[in-house]
């Protein structure tokens, strides 16, 4: 499995910096070109790990509009003096873009704007890598078969990060229909040594070794009795508390992780529903990521364990993405 040793921001000197301004604002280009998926990882692994008492980052606003809802995810780095903010726009229509975000760094003294970002890429890129890191801690060491539920940008951005950090064997892709499976494959899945295939529901969940759900689907995509033992899944799609991409035999089968207790428990319908029907309790999430890392609780104990990392997002994933880019862009940003 790939080892996350420690790192520094590297390889500086090999780009183009010119034209750059984090006051007039990064693209998602300019973005995707700075930003490393291992540097990222790390990042993440260090905010939940040693770093973790000195962010501190309430639970995110959601105002409902007449296209959808919008979120506000503020987080705030004690030990740095970095305040953050990401805006999120989620439209109702699945025939559009689903999510839209912006992020802005901002002087916490004076509140003035001290970097803008399009967060798109940031946030499918920081979604993986959260989910990469849990993966990392949480699935066997011999998983070799990557299962992926969606067609979207979370797909991709999944099948980047763990196709480059870690060797599968194969990879399976389940999408709405065989036709978006197949394009995903022509059109992202470039790896001559990573056989892709197009594959149902159903299959996918009885063949993977690890699965990354990343979809905007209300309901269970698959039956749980049909997870094979040992399987982990990175559960990333659902993110209000009546979706759920997951039914309840899976969570009650499983050792679940979240990203934070705060988030999940208030936003995650892969957990609520299973609690309103009384088919789990609150004890049955087991930990928080912070509490995995650090490695004060042992969530896998056999190699036929099911285990389950919930992820809604935080504040904290995104602010360690932002302050990257700054030391990226150089002293001052």
């Amino acid at each position: 499995m790939y080892d996350l040793r420690v790192r520094g921001v590297h390889n500086l000197s090999s780009l183009d910096w010119a034209g750059l301004s984090p006051t007039a604002g990064l693209s998602d280009q300019d973005v995707r070109r700075l930003l490393d998926p291992e540097d990222v990882v790390y990042a993440i692994e260090r905010g939940f790990g040693p770093e973790y008492e000195s962010f501190v980052a309430p639970v995110r606003q959601h105002v409902e509009t007449r296209d959808g809802v919008f979120l506000s995810m503020p987080c705030y780095n004690r030990a740095t003096g970095r305040l953050g903010v990401k805006f999120v726009a989620v439209a109702r229509q699945a025939s559009t873009a689903t999510v839209q975000a912006s992020y802005v760094l901002f002087d916490p003294a004076s509140a003035e704007p001290q970097m803008l970002v399009a967060a798109n890429w940031l946030t499918d890129l920081r979604t993986a890598a959260a989910s990469f890191l849990a993966t990392k801690f949480l699935a066997r060491k011999d998983a070799r078969v990557l299962g992926i539920y969606g067609t979207g940008r979370q797909a991709r951005a999944h099948l980047e990060v763990f196709t480059g950090l870690r060797k599968f064997e194969s990879v399976l892709i389940c999408g709405v229909t065989s036709e978006s499976s197949r394009r995903f494959i022509k059109n992202f899945c470039r790896e001559p040594d990573v056989p892709a295939e197009a594959v149902e529901a159903e299959e996918c969940a009885r063949r993977a070794d690890i699965i990354c759900t990343c979809t905007t689907a209300p309901t269970p995509l698959f039956d749980g009795r049909l997870l094979r033992p040992g399987a982990h899944l990175n559960l990333v799609g659902a993110f209000q508390p009546d979706c759920r991409e997951v039914d309840s035999h899976t969570i009650s089968r499983a050792r679940v992780v979240v990203d934070t207790y705060a988030g999940a428990l208030s936003e995650a319908g892969d957990l609520l529903v299973p609690m309103r029907e009384g088919v789990i309790a609150r004890e049955h999430v087991l930990a928080d990521l912070h509490e995995v890392v650090t490695r004060k609780a042992s969530v896998r104990q056999t190699s036929e364990d099911i285990t389950v990392f919930k992820s809604v997002g935080c504040g904290l994933e995104d602010l360690a993405v932002a302050e990257l880019l700054a030391a990226k862009l150089g002293p001052g940003k």
